[in-house]
């Protein structure tokens, strides 16, 4: 069991490389096939999946790099993982600088810090699920998206907002 733990503990560990260290070519070695993300952040149409997730290894590389180029400077610190039983669990802290546009948001240039839980099932040496759970009031706020300051980005967002949904409608 304790040989178990340590391999499901290395394989999140690794698996953090293909965001932090941008190792795309890692994700075949570290991704299921069949991996699915559940995360709020993923709702571009450039990723495969409902929104909201991430199919297969070709959907995390797209929201990887849609990510890092909203926030070029994401980075995940592991605070604390529990890889004892299925799923591991973790806990995280992300920073980032909105340097980029991220979907339709414009850049905002404010840097924010948080912390969020996430869980993740590992199979045959691979993750095959990953949960994220972000405090995403917090992260909202942090950006300024929860003050009057969001007022000026409301047309161009609504705009966006807009051109989405005909796009989806068809």
């Amino acid at each position: 069991m304790a040989r178990a733990t340590r391999d499901r503990e290395r394989i999140v560990r690794e698996y953090f490389t293909i965001w932090n260290d941008r190792a795309y070519g890692k994700i075949p070695e570290l991704v299921a096939e069949s991996f699915v993300m559940y995360d709020p952040w993923a709702i571009g149409d450039d990723v495969p999946g409902p929104r909201g997730e991430v199919h297969g290894r070709e959907g995390l590389e797209p929201f990887v790099r849609g990510v890092v180029a909203g926030f070029p400077d994401f980075h995940v610190e592991l605070l604390d993982v529990c890889a004892a039983g299925e799923p591991v669990l973790y806990t995280g802290r992300i920073t980032l600088t909105h340097e980029g546009a991220f979907y339709w948001i414009p850049p905002t240039g404010r840097r924010c810090e948080f912390r969020y839980m996430g869980e993740l099932r590992v199979a045959d040496g691979r993750v095959i699920e990953h949960r994220v759970y972000p405090p995403l009031l917090d992260v909202l706020d942090g950006f300024g998206f929860t003050s009057p300051a969001v007022v000026p980005y409301l047309p161009r967002l609504a705009w966006a907002a807009a051109k989405r949904l005909a796009r989806s409608v068809r």
